[in-house]
């Protein structure tokens, strides 16, 4: 087992490692920013290594800074949480290089899935279901209507290094074509370097499921059933829940059996999520992989009874899984508490917290990194604290949820809250009945 772990992360997910860390005896370091001097994961690590200015390429990008932290601390694992270095092939070798393990999956495994048009490939010749679409990567805009053409539209249109939404297209009919292609294209190089574009079938009324899986070193794989993101803005999650109230036995099952495929044919190792687009008439098709820990794992923890951080340790570690799948025992649901405006068209809201009151009580957990007189800094992703409530039943899970909502004081700030208390009591929602255009009617009550 490892003896100092470094976690190149900040906020709530570096927290939560240390929490983790902490319960297994190993020491934590942790890394920050200048931005980030005051927040808690500096405080409770073991140690603490300023690595550089607020801007995240000078700072939690940076991989010779992070390196050189985990060397002058003997640290023998780099942890990197989700977003920034989580899913870097070049992190995960430059580590091995320098003989430190890296807590998550091979560069081959991430450089493997993190190119969607290679994944959908992989998983097509594994018989994973995937969405019909375009033979790898478009040539150019003809070959774009020649596919749109066999596909049946609507189509879709997207970047192969793409994510967050990012140099994806709708397109609806031929004539449309063109413009979509040379704007989605034009927005990929922007955003990734890479203008790559494949297509795919347009599913409508899709919900979004993704299954969680683990594998080890030694060719086995298990999934722990699944959670349901289908609420989102602009491809951003808002709230997760499992199990999903469209979900049957049947079609967990087959979508479980699914994923164990998925992993188990790019050998996968460590933690990490198979995500599948779902239509309304129950037919499930591969989307992506990610190669990490998922901001929603709290939920799939609290109802399985399973911590999915020491779970990602033991296995970098060399560790065996039992090969056993689980299943939900209980009904969970996260809110994402992120420091926006929802009144305002969620325009994000940094500043210093004033007032802080945490909900509490049965069926309650928080995730979070913030205090009262704690400067929310403007760098960052705006998600401040993770808001899930557990129960017997999804009825009883919304119904904490509402208390734990009213409970939650923030001051100084806006926070999403009144957003999450308004979708609680939305009838569709209620129903389960939504899909990931739920949002695309959802209009805020007023404040």
């Amino acid at each position: 087992m490892f003896k100092k772990i470094l976690i190149a992360n900040r906020g709530e997910i570096a927290l939560r490692i240390i929490r983790t860390c902490k319960e297994m005896n190993i020491k934590t370091v942790a890394v920050y920013s200048t931005a980030d001097k005051d927040s808690l994961h500096v405080r409770f690590a073991d140690e603490a290594v300023c690595i550089g200015p607020p801007p995240s390429r000078d700072s939690y990008l940076n991989i010779p800074r992070i390196i050189a932290a985990a060397e002058i601390t003997n640290a023998d694992a780099i942890h990197p949480g989700y977003g920034f270095l989580s899913e870097n092939s070049k992190f995960s070798s430059v580590c091995a290089e320098h003989g430190i393990k890296f807590i998550g999956a091979t560069p081959e495994q991430i450089d493997g899935m993190g190119d969607k048009s290679n994944a959908k490939d992989t998983m097509k010749k594994a018989g994973v279901p995937t969405i019909p679409g375009s033979e790898g990567l478009l040539k150019d805009v003809d070959d774009a209507k020649i596919n749109a053409g066999k596909i049946g539209y609507p189509v879709i249109m997207k970047a192969t290094a793409g994510g967050g939404g990012r140099g994806m297209r709708i397109v609806w009919k031929e004539e449309d074509i063109q413009a979509a292609w040379e704007s989605a294209k034009q927005e990929a190089g922007a955003a990734f370097g890479n203008d790559g574009m494949y297509m795919e079938k347009y599913i409508e009324e899709p919900r979004h499921i993704e299954i969680q899986i683990a594998g080890d070193q030694y060719g086995k794989a298990c999934h722990l059933s699944e959670r349901d993101c289908s609420i989102q803005r602009r491809h951003q999650k808002l709230m997760e829940e499992t199990p999903s109230p469209f979900m049957t036995k049947e079609l967990r099952e087959k979508m479980g059996e699914a994923a164990i495929i998925a992993a188990l044919a790019v050998k996968y190792e460590g933690v990490g999520t198979v995500e599948f687009l779902v239509d309304k008439h129950r037919n499930f098709y591969f989307m992506e992989m990610n190669t990490r820990i998922q901001v929603e794992h709290p939920i799939t923890e609290e109802v399985i009874n399973y911590d999915l951080v020491k779970e990602q340790i033991k296995l970098a570690a060399g560790e065996h899984i039992s090969g056993k799948n689980y299943f939900p025992q209980m009904c969970a649901i996260e809110c994402r508490i992120n420091a926006e405006d929802p009144y305002n068209n969620f325009r994000p809201s940094p500043g210093r917290i004033t007032t802080l009151h945490v909900p509490g009580g049965h069926g309650v957990r928080v995730d979070s990194h913030i205090y009262a007189g704690y400067q929310i800094p403007s760098n960052y992703d705006s998600m401040i604290a993770k808001l899930i409530t557990i129960a017997q039943t999804r009825e009883e899970a919304i119904n904490t949820m509402e208390r734990a909502l009213s409970e939650f004081v923030v001051e100084g700030v806006k926070t999403t809250v009144p957003f999450h208390q308004q979708l609680m009591k939305h009838p569709d929602f209620r129903k389960g009945n939504y899909t990931t255009k739920f949002m695309e009617s959802f209009k805020m009550d007023a404040e």
